[in-house]
């Protein structure tokens, strides 16, 4: 019985180092060319002396269907030098017999991107499974020979986790932006070891559903879920942000966000675990957020109510000179800057008059999403011609209307330029700069003395004649019969 043992415990090390490949710190294997109906294929993700953090996406292939996923590890200590690795094993089943090509595919593990090639792989007839005497050997937990355990039992660990949206601002005006955020907290004290599953089209669905058709959305496009820890009501969680954007109401419907169901992968851990057993069983979780509700204020009376931004805004200008000529044009940018709907800015209200031209401006943006907040710039870059000298404030030319929700009022912003015009004034440019043509050369050739316009034409009194004279007769011709 000892010297089973001893051979038994020999042999397990010597696999060990047989199997412990280690020049890739991850491997992506693809599984046999040939396959029977009946048997599974597989793709597998190995990841070498470090720790398998997170993998995305799979990919579908045509004539298989996704089985599961399952995991394995392993750790081996070869003449004192210690090696592990972590697996994570996608198993298909063939749907048909047939030759299949396995497109080559991109997939992203511990937030890298590899590239792998693609394969031919022949589904043949269904294989009668052959007699392996090493099958039962691999298969079990090889240690059940030291303390006689009997299959693995696997357990469902109560998880101590959840969907939550979030937002910002539980009311707004319309236009004051919130920001939501969609988010998986997971409890510092949490036991059942937890993944994401094909987050990428799940969060397709799940956007269809959250987002408002009754306001402009700014997206912050998280491209990386990485862990943040928080507190809620003193209680430690790690964050995974999976969306966030802000919304910025149109109207004063409430806007509504219902609840949305996320999937996970939870997995049954063993109820007894072993150093070389599989000691964990994947399964399938749902978790739901709660839905809610944002109520939308009206905007107080005022003119422009319909027509201006809401935010928190500032003024930045700039002119190229406020020494200006009659005529000459000058450039003069009107920068408005802060937090809010910057998409939603309009040009500033230009008031017209004599003394100044205001061409149609060129309009450039700029937006920042992050810490919860949209902010930018919006630039109306203007070409003004002074037309009659003098001195202007430009504020009395350009200014703009908005709603700033924080002080709940209407405020304008105004430019704070003093223009000094020189020169001849440009009224008359226009009449002097053209040709008035014959009209003014004829005048010195014509006498000038009015005369009557009406004249007689005696060709049109007796060609109207004639037409009365042939109506009559028509007339006496028709009444005689």
């Amino acid at each position: 019985m000892k010297f089973r043992k001893k051979t038994t415990f020999s042999f397990i090390l010597l696999l060990l180092a047989h199997l412990v490949v280690a020049q890739d710190n991850v491997q992506i294997t693809l599984g046999p060319d040939e396959i029977g109906e009946n048997q599974p294929w597989t793709i597998t993700i190995t990841v070498n002396n470090d720790r398998l953090k997170n993998y995305e996406n799979f990919p579908e292939i045509d004539g298989f269907k996704k089985r599961g996923t399952s995991t394995q590890s392993q750790t081996s200590i070869v003449n004192g030098q210690v090696s592990s690795s972590q697996s994570i094993v996608m198993t298909y089943l063939p749907t048909r017999q047939g030759t299949f090509v396995i497109p080559s595919f991109k997939i992203k593990v511990n937030d890298q991107i590899y590239s792998v090639n693609g394969k031919k792989v022949t589904v043949g007839a269904a294989v009668q499974a052959q007699p392996d005497p090493f099958r039962n050997f691999f298969d079990r937990d090889p240690m059940q020979d030291f303390f006689g355990r009997s299959d693995t039992e696997f357990v469902d660990i109560r998880e101590d986790a959840l969907l939550a949206l979030t937002t910002n601002k539980d009311e707004v005006f319309v236009g004051e932006g919130f920001t939501t955020t969609l988010s998986f907290l997971v409890a510092d004290n949490n036991r059942a070891p937890m993944q994401f599953h094909n987050l990428g089209p799940q969060l397709t669905d799940v956007l269809k559903k959250l987002r408002p058709a009754n306001c402009w959305e700014e997206n912050f496009n998280i491209e990386n879920i990485e862990g943040e820890h928080v507190e809620i009501n003193g209680k430690g969680y790690t964050q995974y942000k999976i969306y966030q954007g802000t919304f910025y109401p149109l109207n004063t419907k409430p806007v509504e966000f219902p609840s949305v169901g996320l999937e996970m992968i939870k997995f049954k851990v063993a109820r007894n675990p072993s150093f070389f057993g599989q000691n964990r069983q994947e399964d399938f979780k749902t978790f739901y957020s709660k839905p809610k509700t944002i109520k939308v204020k009206e905007l107080p009376p005022h003119p422009l109510r319909d027509a201006v931004a809401v935010g928190d805004y500032r003024l930045d200008e700039k002119i190229s000179s406020t020494d200006l000529q009659t005529g000459q044009s000058t450039a003069y940018e009107f920068r408005i800057f802060g937090e809010g709907n910057i998409s939603a800015i309009e040009k500033p209200i230009v008031s017209k008059d004599t003394a100044f031209d205001f061409y149609e401006p060129n309009v450039k943006q700029s937006i920042n999403r992050e810490n919860q907040r949209v902010a930018g710039t919006k630039t109306f870059s203007y070409f003004i011609v002074p037309k009659e000298p003098g001195n202007y404030n430009l504020a009395h030319y350009m200014q703009w209307v908005f709603f700033n929700p924080n002080k709940q009022q209407y405020d304008t912003l105004r430019s704070a330029y003093n223009l000094h015009v020189e020169g001849e004034s440009q009224q008359n440019q226009f009449i002097e700069s053209t040709d008035p043509g014959s009209f003014y050369d004829r005048t010195d050739a014509t006498q000038n003395i009015l005369q009557a316009t009406a004249h007689t034409n005696w060709f049109t009194i007796g060609f109207n004649a004639f037409i009365v004279i042939m109506l009559a007769a028509s007339a006496y011709l028709i009444f005689k019969r």
